[in-house]
This record gives C-alpha cells, structure tokens and sequence, in this order.
C-alpha cells in the first residue's frame, strides 16, 4: 500500500480519538483501516518483540503448568510466542478487529483472545496470572490515564507470578505531549511496584534494528504471602 507515514497516520488517529476524550478508540479505527488494506499497524512485525524473546530464552521460561496474560495483544504474535512456552494464555486488546484477526491469523491456537479495554479489566483477573507481559501498551496511552493503566496491569500480576514491561525510553530530546508513542520515564517504570509487586531488573537497551533508540525492559516479582 502507499499512503501517509503509518507512525504519523497513527498519531492523527490518535489525536482525534483524544480530541473527543477518548483515550484507546483509535485503535479500533487503526485496525480497521488496516484490515481494509488503507493503513498499516506501525508496530506489527510479524514476529513476537526481540526483547521478550531474548528475556524468555535468556531465563529459561517453561509455562507448562502457569497461566499468562499478554496485554494490547494486536495480531497475537507475543501471545502465540508465550503459549508456545507452554503458558496456558490469555490475550486481549481493545480493538475487536485486531482480536478477530489474530484468531484468523492462528486458527490453530490455544490462547484464548478477548476483546477488552485495559483501563476496565475484569475483576476475576485480579492477583491471578503467573506471568503478565506488557510489551509497548502504557507507552499508547495518553498521560492522562498513564497511572490508572499501570495500575491496572500491575493489579493482574498473582501471587509468586512476574511482571515484564518493554517500553519506549523517554530521551531528553523527546516532546512529552507528542505521541503515541509517548515514551516512559524511568520513574513511570518503577511505578509498576506497588505493594508487594517489586522491581527485580529494570535496564536501558538500545534496539539494534533501530540504532539510537533506547528501550526499557523491567521486570518485577510479586511476593507469596507468608504464613
């Protein structure tokens, strides 16, 4: 397809669907877009995020026995990954079209895909999950509801379960208000502990595909209560 730059594409959406106090509806409108072949999703790669799967491989995760939630799961490619781990997987994305496209993309799947909106998530997930990932999610979402979203996707993590956060790092140079992406501070990553959620590694990367670009990967433990 030709057309307008899809990052910059993605940023008129996105401000329209602000504009009319509306912080996630443009992501069905990309998707849809997409979906008749008249944009392009800027962040599907076709493939799960490299830094996931360098954590995954680099700790050895086995699933076989765990549950996972993957958050702003898109066409499904981490959630694909990490079932493929063995996690029994939940996904879910506020687009029902990207929701219905990952279940046409693997229609083989064992992950259950949902459609639902982050800042609303259902009260049985609460404290349950093994592992929640958060891959480039916070990062879409206006200021404005930053704090209500983090604590929304920390508030998923179980008890003895893993928090992982790949993010945008904000660079000196970057406008706050211009976005999405709008990238996190460090202080914005550490907000993810909370309680007896807690940090175990938070690191700046720099993202070899894209040279000069810095990523967060963070990744926090929660706590089994002690009896």
């Amino acid at each position: 397809m030709t057309g307008p730059d899809p990052e910059e594409h993605a940023r008129r959406l996105a401000a329209e669907s602000l504009s009319a106090d509306d912080p996630t509806g443009w992501f069905e409108r990309l998707y849809a877009e997409a979906e008749q072949g008249e944009a392009v999703v800027p962040w599907d790669r076709g493939a799960p995020h490299r830094m996931l799967v360098e954590w995954a491989r680099a700790a050895g995760l086995d699933g076989h026995g765990r549950t996972a939630l993957v958050i702003g799961s898109g066409l499904g490619e981490d959630a694909e990954f990490f079932s493929g781990l063995g996690f029994r997987t939940v996904a879910f994305d506020v687009s029902a079209t990207a929701v219905r496209a990952a279940r046409r993309r693997f229609p083989d799947s064992t992950v259950r895909y949902l459609t639902a909106d982050l800042l609303d998530t259902p009260d049985d997930w609460e404290k349950v999950f093994d592992l929640v990932v958060e891959s480039l999610t916070v990062q879409a979402l206006p200021r404005s509801v930053r704090l209500e979203a983090v604590a929304r996707v920390a508030g998923t993590v179980g008890p003895g379960g893993t928090l992982i956060v790949v993010a945008a790092a904000r660079d000196k140079r970057d406008d706050p208000d211009q976005g999405p992406p709008w990238p996190l501070t460090r202080a914005e990553v550490e907000s993810f502990a909370t309680g007896d959620l807690r940090p175990v590694r938070i690191e700046a990367v720099r993202d070899a595909q894209q040279p000069g670009v810095r990523r967060w990967r963070a990744q926090f433990h929660r706590d089994r209560p002690r009896h």
